[in-house]
């Protein structure tokens, strides 16, 4: 009976992660983008 349960507990467990680890990537890029901005406006 404790198979399945872990089974299903780890299947959500990286599910979360993985979502998590989607949203970190997408925050870091949109910081990386307006640091190139800024730093492009106050080359020019």
């Amino acid at each position: 009976m404790k198979y399945p349960l872990i089974a299903i507990m780890l299947t959500l467990f990286l599910s979360g992660c993985s979502s998590t680890w989607e949203g970190v990537k997408n925050d870091s890029s949109d910081i990386w983008n307006d640091t190139k901005e800024t730093i492009h406006d106050a080359t020019e």
